[in-house]
C-alpha cells in the first residue's frame, strides 16, 4: 500500500526496501534510494551521489515501499560504527547491557524473532576466529538476519591478489547492510569506517582494539560480581599484545573507585598509553609481579594467553613469557569467595583444566554473554532502541 511520508536521507540503509522519491527542486527523480522506513530518520548526505547543492535540504516523498523487515525502527543508536573503547560512555554502557538482558530473553524464550529480518551481515576475517565469528553469526541469525561470511580473507579473498583494504570494504558495503571484521593491522577498522558507508563493527585489529569482546566482558563482571563500582581488577599475562585488555582499561575507567593490577612478563607489560590514559582518568593502577598477592586483592583475575603470533621470529622471547603466570588451584585457594576468573579465550595452558569446575570460573559464561552483547549491538545499529 503507498504512504507519503517526508524524511532526511542517511547513512546505511538496507538492501531490500526501495522507492521512488521527488525532491523540492522540481522533478528530479532518485530512484532506488534504499529506506530503512518510513518515519523520519536523519542522516549525511555527503556520501549520496544525488547532484544536489549541499546547502539545501532534500525532501522526498515515498510514493511507495516495499517492507519486508517484522520489526519498526526506533531511535537512532548514538554510534555509526563500533571502533574503540573510547566511543562508550557510562550511560550508553548502562543502556547496551539493558538491550542485552532483552536480547537474552530473546534467544531463550523466541527462537524465532524476525528483529532483523531482510539484513544482511558481512563477517571479513583476516585472522583466525572461533568464539567472536561464530557468536556475531549466531547473534544475526538469531534476530532473523542473514549472514555472508569470509573465514580467511586475508588468504581466500582479493587481498591474496594485493586488494585494498578499502576497495574490499567499498566492493562488500554493496552486497550487505553491515560488516564485522577483524584484521591483522591495528587502526584497519577505523580505516574501513571511514570508508564504509554502513556501520563497521571492529571484532580486533591487530595488537590495537577488541571493543566488543570488552563490552561482554564488562556485561560479566556486573553479572557475576553484581557491580562494576569499587572493584578491583587483575589483568594477567600478554598485555602488550592482547588487545582484549587495552579494551577493558578503557571501559573500566568509566566507572568510580576501580583499581587495576598488571600482572605481566617483562616482555609483555602494558603499554604506556593505556597507563596514562587511566592516570588522566584518575584511574589507580599498578603493576606487580607477584600473581598469589594480586588475586588475593581481587574481584576480576582475568588471564590471557600469550600470543605466540605476535612475536614473529623471536620465539626465545615468546618461551621467555609464556608460563610464567598460571591460574591453577594454589591461586584458586586465595582468591575470595564472591571473586571470579576471566578469560577472553582460547587458553593454552594459563588456566589449568581443573580450575573449570571451580563455580568462580567465568570464562565460559562470560563466551556465552557474547551472544547476548553482539545481538544488542547488531539490533541497535540496525534498526536503533
Amino acid at each position: 500500500m503507498a504512504s507519503s511520508t517526508s524524511f532526511m536521507l542517511s547513512r546505511g540503509l538496507p538492501s531490500n526496501q526501495s522507492m521512488k522519491c521527488y525532491n523540492d527542486f522540481g522533478s528530479k527523480s532518485c530512484s532506488s534510494v534504499f529506506l530503512r522506513q518510513s518515519s523520519p530518520i536523519s542522516v549525511n548526505i555527503d556520501k549520496l551521489n544525488l547532484n544536489l547543492s549541499p546547502k539545501n535540504v532534500v525532501r522526498c516523498s515515498v510514493l511507495g515501499v516495499q517492507n519486508s523487515h517484522a520489526f519498526s525502527v526506533g531511535k537512532k543508536f548514538q554510534l555509526d560504527d563500533v571502533i574503540e573503547g573510547q566511543q562508550f560512555d557510562r550511560g550508553l554502557l548502562g543502556n547496551i547491557f539493558e538491550v542485552a538482558r532483552e536480547m537474552e530473553m530473546i534467544e531463550k524464550n523466541s527462537p524465532g524473532s524476525k528483529i532483523l529480518k531482510g539484513y544482511l551481515m558481512a563477517t571479513l576475517f583476516y585472522e583466525p576466529s572461533t568464539r567472536t565469528r561464530l557468536s556475531f553469526e549466531s547473534a544475526m541469525k538469531r534476530l532473523g538476519g542473514e549472514v555472508l561470511t569470509t573465514e580467511n580473507a586475508r588468504e581466500f579473498s582479493s587481498a591474496a591478489k594485493g586488494e585494498t583494504l578499502e576497495d574490499t570494504i567499498r566492493t562488500v558495503e554493496g552486497y550487505s547492510d553491515i560488516i564485522v571484521m577483524r584484521h591483522f593491522e591495528s587502526g584497519a577498522a577505523r580505516r574501513a569506517a571511514a570508508t564504509a558507508s554502513i556501520p563497521i563493527i571492529n571484532a580486533g585489529d591487530g595488537p590495537g582494539q577488541h571493543p566488543t569482546q570488552a563490552l561482554l566482558d564488562v556485561y560479566t563482571i556486573e553479572r557475576e560480581v553484581g557491580r562494576l563500582d569499587g572493584i578491583k581488577v587483575g589483568l594477567v599475562g600478554d598485555l602488550a599484545n592482547g588487545r582484549t585488555v587495552r579494551s577493558l582499561a578503557y571501559l573500566l575507567a568509566k566507572y568510580n573507585n576501580v583499581k587495576i593490577f598488571f600482572v605481566a612478563p617483562d616482555v609483555v607489560k602494558m603499554k604506556d598509553d593505556i597507563k596514562s590514559y587511566l592516570t588522566l582518568q584518575g584511574v589507580q593502577w599498578e603493576e606487580s609481579t607477584d600473581l598469589m598477592e594480586v588475586a588475593s586483592m581481587c574481584d576480576v583475575v582475568y588471564q590471557t594467553r600469550i600470543q605466540k603470533e605476535r612475536f614473529g621470529e623471536q620465539i626465545d622471547l615468546y618461551e621467555e613469557a609464556r608460563g610464567k603466570y598460571i591460574v591453577d588451584q594454589k591461586v584458586m585457594s586465595v582468591l575470595q569467595k564472591h571473586a571470579v576468573v576471566m578469560h577472553p579465550l582460547p587458553r593454552l595452558d594459563e588456566i589449568t583444566v581443573d580450575v573449570d569446575a571451580d563455580p568462580r570460573a567465568a570464562y565460559f559464561r562470560q563466551a556465552k554473554n557474547g551472544l547476548y552483547i553482539r545481538m544488542a549491538l547488531l539490533k541497535l545499529l540496525l534498526v536503533g532502541w
